[in-house]
């Protein structure tokens, strides 16, 4: 134990470490910003109100982080874990149907916990867990030589994540859906799957699209609802609906445009006044991109995006199959999720209440995202042992 830790301190991925640590923390000063008088007029509270919630939940990010770093990550692909880690995950999506609560758009996405700790989303849980297992299976697979059959290397997690999408879609959070449905990809194109299957995969999941394009057709009136079909609206032009859909995204385009390169100043948002509906969540970046400009959105984008090329980098340099799958599904869901909350507000997609990695206000995001940092942190270290030996032989 003594010699491991040695080595976990020598092979700290300290760039990534204080990357994550300054978007944390920079987030924290966010939300206070952004939430002051949302929490005060809107909710009666005090002006600190999410900004100690956010302290609260950092508080157990970063040990969550620490532990993740610490841990090996080759225990992931042993299948009692993986086992586990499905179960609780189904379980817990199949309770939000049952005691889960919502959003003014219909999301039921939540399940509160006892003794007022708080509340959980099961599709973040999600989120991760399906990168575990895809990540554990296709690596057992790789190494017993089994992994371009594809009936037993993709039929049980594809299974696993179809059930995970239809339950989430039901919530209806579709925005949550889109981005697991990536991870999960990117993971098998990392893999190592040879080209022949590859092309056979794509053909079934082709299959599967429209599968979920049907399913989607046939529940389209519980999927689509009034809040949901007013996203779509606002999308496509938010200035039409000033006064209901479009009011929480013409709003941010006005945020954004008004912050030009330096910003209003810390604290000086027009918008947070009562014109952006939670400010703190999802729309975040307009609050950021009004009081500090063009630079405040440069810090936040060039932080996630040097964690996003971090991940991609470490798997291209480990020769480990597993280590390759985890790096890059988990630098994908960070990478997918910014583009997803990103694109909402700026009008290339319409917004589905994502939150931006890190930044955001949210329990469950946070936690979830350090865990998976901290993944990725040990296999960095594992990267740079395995590196270091390489040279010395």
């Amino acid at each position: 134990m003594k010699t491991y830790f040695k080595r976990f301190l020598r092979n700290f991925d300290y760039p990534l470490f204080f990357t994550y640590l300054i978007l944390t923390l920079f987030g924290l000063v966010m939300i206070y910003s952004a939430s002051m008088v949302w929490a005060v007029g809107q909710y009666g509270w005090p002006a600190d109100y999410f900004f100690k919630k956010q302290i609260f939940n950092l508080s157990l990010a970063y040990p969550v982080f620490f532990l993740a770093a610490f841990f090996p990550y080759k225990h992931y692909k042993r299948k009692g874990f993986m086992a586990t880690s499905v179960l609780i995950m189904l379980v817990l999506l199949g309770l939000v149907h049952q005691i889960g609560y919502g959003d003014t758009v219909g999301a039921q996405s939540w399940i509160k916990l006892p003794f007022g700790a708080g509340s959980i989303q099961p599709s973040e849980v999600a989120k991760l867990v399906l990168i575990i297992y895809f990540a554990g299976v296709l690596a057992n697979k790789y190494n017993a030589g089994t992994i371009d059959n594809l009936n037993k290397s993709l039929g049980p997690p594809v299974l696993v994540l179809t059930f995970a999408v239809i339950s989430i879609m039901m919530e209806t959070d579709i925005g949550m859906s889109f981005i697991i449905i990536l991870s999960a990809f990117s993971v098998i194109v990392a893999s190592g799957l040879k080209r022949r299957t590859f092309l056979k995969m794509s053909g079934l999941i082709s299959i599967g699209m429209v599968a979920v394009a049907g399913f989607l057709y046939l529940n389209w009136s519980t999927i689509m609802t009034g809040g949901r079909k007013g996203r779509i609206e606002a999308f496509l032009n938010p200035f039409d609906y000033l006064q209901t859909s479009g009011y929480q995204i013409a709003n941010g385009y006005i945020a954004i445009g008004s912050g030009g390169v330096q910003g209003r100043g810390l604290g000086n948002s027009l918008q947070k006044m009562g014109y952006l509906p939670e400010p703190q969540t999802d729309v975040i970046m307009a609050v950021i991109s009004e009081e500090l400009g063009i630079l405040g959105a440069i810090v936040v984008i060039g932080g996630l995006g040097f964690i996003v090329l971090r991940a991609l980098s470490i798997a291209l340099k480990t020769k480990d199959p597993h280590a390759r799958m985890l790096a890059a599904g988990i630098g994908s869901m960070i990478g997918i999720q910014t583009f997803v909350n990103l694109g909402g507000l700026m009008g290339l997609m319409p917004l589905t209440g994502v939150t931006l990695p890190f930044i955001s206000y949210g329990g469950t995001s946070v936690i979830l995202l350090s865990l998976s940092l901290g993944i990725l942190m040990n296999i960095s270290m594992f990267v740079k042992h395995e590196n270091q030996k390489t040279i010395i032989r």
